[in-house]
């Protein structure tokens, strides 16, 4: 498939981009290089090759949960601006009718 100036008109539109016509007349052939770089990507021979989700084998990256201390309640809240019954109180983001 062949980029033209056209299609990147177009799709900048789509994407509601402003694009002179300069930025166009530059990108098309960009777009068409990486186009026939993946194309050519289809012709590598991959038998043998297992499929594979990332290129370097993953172990579970995560670190065990421990307790550990942390601030207390009283701590936590000393720098909020309003607290309500031990919770820090925000404005309200809904108005109105409607419950959960």
């Amino acid at each position: 498939m062949k980029i033209t100036e056209e299609t990147v008109s177009h799709v900048a539109r789509l994407a509601r981009l402003a694009m002179p016509e300069a930025e166009r007349s530059l990108l098309a052939p960009q777009l068409n290089d990486i186009l026939e770089y993946a194309a050519s990507l289809q012709q590598v021979d991959l038998e043998g090759v297992p499929p594979t989700s990332h290129p370097f084998e993953q172990t579970n990256v995560l670190r065990e949960d421990e307790v550990r201390p942390s601030l207390s309640r009283d701590a936590a809240l000393a720098n909020a601006p309003e607290t309500e019954d031990g919770q820090v109180r925000v404005p309200a983001v809904l108005e109105g009718g409607g419950g959960a």
